[in-house]
């Protein structure tokens, strides 16, 4: 196993000593932030190159919204659009590295296996299909390892836990022995899962306290761009938290926060670098 400041994408070595952020690509209509819905390549496809242009290092695909109440997508409907979408981005951008945003095995399976994406990024860890872990142990490329109870549709009543710091980490530990034991070497990546059965009080009370989960000696990805969990709070919208979002942005890289998933790059890229001057490694 290579260090914990690093992953391998695709044979080529992102050195995570520097955080790097993932670009949000979605190609579905129904994403909370209007904003990033990429439903054709007219849309797509200048999406892509803004974001490879402005510093994204990832470009996460994904075809099924995750948000609260989100409706429910086929597993054929799932696979149609990341066809198109990663036939699309392959064919104009070469190899770049691409994260596929699913919870469903059969569609992480088609996008490495068709279109060599590099990093399968599951926000349910396992639970929402019980062929993942499987599939992800015989792919075996990165994996991002998130938590959440529930799913989509239910994760909001499943905000209850005996200990939530601790209960993560249970979570966590077994999560990652489970995926050991069935022989997956790869590099796995811990995602907390902001926004995903917890309150705005334990999305606060996570930030306060990411830096737990380098107990795990693992890459981190940190995911609240524009989330409610900020414009609640602030009384207004998607539309208007990305202020708030570098924000937080700049609070999770302070906890040790290695991978920023966001929708807007250029702004993430300049926390990095404010960051990065703070710490006195420019």
């Amino acid at each position: 196993m290579i260090s914990s400041k690093n992953i391998v994408l695709n044979g080529k070595i992102i050195d995570l000593s520097t955080p790097i952020v993932m670009a949000i690509v979605n190609v579905t209509p129904d994403s909370f932030y209007s904003g990033n819905r990429c439903l054709d390549e007219k849309v797509l496809l200048p999406t892509v190159e803004k974001a490879l242009k402005e510093g994204a290092s990832i470009i996460d695909v994904g075809a099924y919204s995750t948000r609260p109440g989100a409706e429910v997508v086929t597993e054929t409907e799932e696979l149609d659009r990341v066809r198109g979408a990663l036939r699309s981005i392959r064919t104009h951008f070469g190899d770049v590295p691409i994260s596929i945003d699913t919870f469903r095995a059969s569609v992480a399976a088609c996008a490495v296996q068709e279109f060599g994406v590099a990093l399968i990024n599951d926000v349910s860890g396992g639970e929402l299909d019980e062929a993942m872990f499987k599939m992800v142990a015989t792919l075996n490329v990165p994996y991002v390892l998130m938590h959440m109870k529930g799913n989509p549709q239910t994760m909001q009543n499943n905000i209850e836990y005996h200990d939530f710091l601790s209960d993560m980490l249970r979570y966590f530990a077994q999560k990652i022995e489970c995926l050991r034991a069935l022989g997956f070497n790869k590099e796995i990546i811990v995602d907390p899962g902001f926004g995903f059965a917890k309150t705005i009080e334990q999305n606060y009370e996570l930030l306060r306290n990411l830096c737990i989960f380098e107990t795990f000696n693992m890459p981190m990805l940190v995911g609240v761009s524009r989330k409610s969990m900020i414009y609640k709070l602030l009384n207004s919208s998607p539309e208007e938290s990305l202020n708030a979002t570098s924000a937080a942005h700049m609070l999770a890289l302070k906890q040790g926060a290695h991978i920023l998933r966001v929708h807007d790059v250029k702004p993430a890229m300049e926390v990095i670098a404010l960051y990065k001057a703070y710490k006195g490694i420019i």
